[in-house]
């Protein structure tokens, strides 16, 4: 009794030090898909001032920082909600430990089909792919469909003047379970001013939940892609799919995902 409980006190602090390490690492992967990264920076360096004023015994900068420090953390808690409230729901569904429940494959070459024929009659399309935060609360907004996937279903919404074709389409495993849905806009002020509502609706989502959104510019035909609170913009049907497969866990040689051909 007396070995195990000194192997023990020999393995605990291994641990502590290996659990630490491992959940540090962890928000750090989620804050660096976020604007939080400018928070862990601005952290850093005003740590680092302080280490050095106390080094240094700077009275007055140790006596402003010492005031300001409260308001500074509710400020931070304030400023970056968004940032916060995304670590908090990837603890609470699990992929921060990587503990991701298999989801049925989806069939993206339906969708990048579809999505090229858009793109060149420049037809605006916005689609939401959700992962593992469900979008009751988007879904809601629209018109409930619950129908098969497949690239004329999505032509028909968005490649015709329909009563939900400006809204948003959105995917859930493979199922198409609502169009016409409403998206909050983004509160970046640092988008591009050449984006339209689409883009900043898609970028607006992706800011509160862990969905994928491709976006079909209406004046460009371009194709777009945003997901963790980031937008990339102008890619390739190539770029798309690949990119797409990678965050939606679908694999190149999956049997269930078979090319649709339409014509335009």
């Amino acid at each position: 009794m007396a070995e195990l409980s000194r192997i023990i006190q020999i393995v605990r602090p291994i641990i502590d030090i290996l659990l630490l390490a491992f959940l540090i690492y962890k928000v750090y992967q989620i804050l660096v898909q976020t604007r939080a990264i400018q928070l862990l920076r601005g952290a850093m360096v005003l740590v680092l001032v302080y280490a050095v004023s106390f080094f240094l015994q700077l009275q007055t900068v140790l006596w402003i920082m010492n005031l300001l420090a409260p308001s500074l953390v509710i400020g931070i808690a304030i400023i970056f909600q968004p940032e916060l409230r995304k670590i908090f729901t990837r603890i609470g569904q699990g992929s921060l430990f990587g503990l991701a429940t298999t989801r049925r494959p989806l069939q993206v070459e339906a969708v990048i089909s579809a999505a090229e024929v858009l793109s060149y009659r420049k037809r605006g399309a916005l689609i939401v792919f959700s992962r593992t935060v469900g979008q009751k609360a988007i879904i809601e907004t629209g018109t409930r469909l619950d129908a098969e996937l497949s690239s004329q279903l999505i032509i028909t919404i968005f490649g015709h003047d329909t009563p939900i074709h400006d809204g948003a389409l959105v995917v859930s495993d493979d199922r198409v379970v609502a169009a016409g849905c409403f998206l909050p806009l983004s509160e970046q002020i640092d988008i591009r001013r050449s984006f339209g509502t689409r883009h900043r609706a898609a970028l607006g989502l992706v800011e509160e939940t862990d969905a994928v959104v491709l976006i079909v510019s209406e004046e460009t035909g371009a194709l777009s892609l945003a997901y963790d609170a980031n937008l990339f913009y102008g890619l390739s049907i190539d770029e798309a799919r690949r990119t797409l497969k990678d965050l939606l866990n679908i694999a190149d040689d999956d049997p269930d995902e078979e090319a649709v051909h339409v014509e335009d």
